[in-house]
């Protein structure tokens, strides 16, 4: 058996058990960045409908009007019963954005919805929907900064697989080549 074979029988399995672990590293890291994107939206969402449930108006629960493309300001919107834009501080060029009817729907029957959501090319939002006895509130924040962590965390595990494929194949070589006495 060649010299060449013998390292790669040593180093096979290294590289593959290197590989899953950078794979579940990053899935780890990217997962708890994206699902911890939508803490302050539960809050505001579950504290908003609580709210008109208890006959506040909408305009007394929203922030200042928010430009979803440019800012990173969590906003809020209020649908109706129907899915309609009714109120809100989210606005996309202006308007109140139509939200995905689905989403809603299963809101309603789950009593919460998060879901990433993109009105527009440029703008992904982390939302969540939370129904109300006259629609459904909506909170959401831009995720701009949370994907730039994302793609440095990728950036970082595949530096890592391959400096690590690299070393470990150095190791598997040289103890080819060392002989054992």
């Amino acid at each position: 058996m060649s010299r060449f074979i013998r390292i790669l029988r040593i180093w096979l399995p290294v590289a593959v058990a290197t590989t899953g672990l950078c794979a579940l590293v990053y899935v780890t890291v990217q997962q708890a960045l994206r699902q911890g994107a939508n803490d302050p939206q539960i809050q505001m969402a579950e504290d908003a409908a609580a709210a008109l449930d208890g006959g506040a108006t909408p305009a007394s629960l929203l922030p200042p009007p928010v430009e979803m493309q440019r800012s990173l300001a969590p906003f809020l919107l209020l649908y109706d019963a129907d899915g309609k834009p009714a109120a809100g501080s989210g606005r996309l060029e202006g308007k109140l954005p139509a939200y995905p009817i689905g989403s809603l729907q299963a809101a309603r029957s789950g009593g919460e919805n998060r879901v990433t959501w993109q009105p527009q090319p440029d703008v992904r939002v982390a939302s969540v929907a939370v129904p109300y006895k006259d629609g459904y509130v909506v909170a959401g924040r831009s995720l701009r900064e949370v994907q730039q962590r994302e793609a440095q965390t990728q950036t970082l595990a595949l530096i890592g697989w391959l400096v690590t494929l690299a070393a470990s194949f150095v190791v598997a070589a040289v103890l080819e080549v060392l002989p054992l006495h």
